[in-house]
């Protein structure tokens, strides 16, 4: 089964919580705070596999969590940080932010690998708390909490060439004679239900290109009918199209009418692939006896391009380069395929690959941290959120004067007792951080 897009939730891990230690040795009475930082939590990173060729590894599976850092402890021992969590995805994925559409990543390289997502970091031990009038400091930071995004995997084949047209063409001939990919053919439409890949070789030294059979285009394609809206998206990687046409119109369709078609559903799905470079293949010429339809097709396309070319930069420039020009086979014998593939080769260099812009991870995500809310409880208390009020909240301890002392002048500097005065709260009205109550006095 051919899988090219998931959705999945991936979790940073936690950070570990710095430990409350004292040091506790013979002959020494008072050794002082001890205690550990915590380790960091797991980052998530996506790299290439290059044993994957779909995201079928992720159809029954859509969560993934890096693991948690470990605690502190005493003696000023670090917590173990917590592993990072490595997702294998095939070459030419793209990943995006489901909720913002937002591309993060494009891993088009062999060696792609984007650490996606930072584990939290883990909370400084007492140690660190130790001042001249807190000598014993009874509270550590807790570790900052991992973060979860919900992804959008695309897969878009990394093919150099993509062969496109109307079902039963003649696409899959064409692959399975001038490589070694065996693609299922038959006389009936969708014949080919997922992309096919092959290699051409072209030159003495073994180089050559990839080349892509892309399933059959029908009119409404870019809109989900047949199968064109599933499989269009793999016609962005390519540099240059195939576009093969039935010049017999064996099934009743006139042949100039297929490429007109072909094309405005290629510009319906991206207005930029109206503009890809593309080799126009005349197939099945043996059940065109007279050249009738062939010198017609012709006598249509030259004024299609002439006109085109002036309405479109790209497509004139596309034409300087050798580009729409077209080529007569016959793919079932395999007669005109070896010149098509080696003037197709020859010309490949001249078209860049398409480029995916990666706007990576929003900094408003990163900045965030010490961002807080206050909103008032139905009860009436002044509640306060925010990630790093969160963690300031559970690194408290509420029975240790030193330690809620810290707290408030930690609040302080953050300007929540002023944002709190400014909403009107008095003395006695409760203020509520997450598990932590106390009574506002000022």
């Amino acid at each position: 089964m051919f899988i090219d897009r998931t959705k999945i939730t991936v979790s940073s891990g936690r950070g570990g919580d710095g430990c409350v230690s004292f040091r506790r040795e013979k002959y020494v009475s008072a050794g002082g705070p001890d205690g550990g930082d915590g380790g960091n939590g797991g980052d998530i990173i996506f790299e290439v596999d290059p044993r994957a060729s779909t995201l079928i590894d992720f159809r029954f599976k859509h969560k993934f969590t890096a693991e948690n850092g470990s605690k502190g402890a005493g003696y000023k021992r670090t917590g173990k940080s917590g592993a990072d969590m490595v997702i294998g995805v095939p070459r030419g994925t793209l990943v995006y932010d489901d909720a913002s559409g937002r591309l993060l990543a494009d891993l088009k390289d062999p060696d792609s690998r984007v650490v996606l997502l930072k584990g939290g970091k883990g909370g400084q031990g007492n140690q660190h708390f130790a001042t001249a009038t807190r000598q014993v400091p009874n509270f550590a930071r807790a570790g900052e909490e991992g973060r979860t995004m919900e992804l959008r995997l695309e897969l878009k084949l990394l093919a150099d060439v993509g062969i496109v047209g109307y079902p039963s063409v003649g696409k899959s001939t064409l692959l399975s004679v001038t490589t070694s990919a065996k693609p299922e053919i038959a006389d009936y439409h969708f014949t080919t239900i997922v992309p096919n890949l092959g290699v051409v070789y072209t030159g003495d030294d073994g180089s050559g290109f990839v080349l892509a059979d892309i399933p059959g285009l029908i009119e409404g394609a870019a809109e989900g009918a047949g199968l064109g809206h599933e499989f269009l998206r793999h016609v962005e990687r390519t540099r240059l199209l195939l576009h093969v046409i039935d010049i017999s119109g064996s099934e009743g369709r006139d042949p100039f009418e297929d490429f007109l078609m072909i094309n405005k559903e290629l510009s319906n799905f991206d207005p930029k692939l109206a503009s890809r470079p593309q080799i126009i293949v005349l197939n099945k010429t043996d059940m065109d006896a007279d050249g009738t339809k062939t010198a017609e097709f012709k006598a249509k396309f030259n004024k299609w391009l002439s006109d085109a070319s002036e309405e479109d930069a790209l497509i004139a420039e596309n034409r300087e380069k050798g580009a729409y020009v077209i080529f007569e086979i016959m793919a079932a014998i395999a007669e005109g395929t070896e010149k098509l593939m080696k003037y197709t080769g020859s010309i490949l260099h001249k078209f860049e690959p398409e480029e995916f812009v990666v706007e990576g991870i929003p900094e408003e995500i990163h900045d965030d941290d010490d961002a807080y809310e206050i909103h008032i409880d139905t009860d009436g208390a002044y509640s306060v959120t925010g990630r790093r009020i969160r963690n300031l909240a559970l690194s408290i301890n509420m029975t240790d004067q030193e330690s809620f002392g810290y707290f408030q002048m930690q609040l302080k500097k953050k300007g929540v007792f002023d944002r709190l005065r400014e909403m009107g709260i008095q003395d006695g009205d409760t203020v509520r951080i997450y598990e932590c109550e106390f009574d506002f006095m000022d």
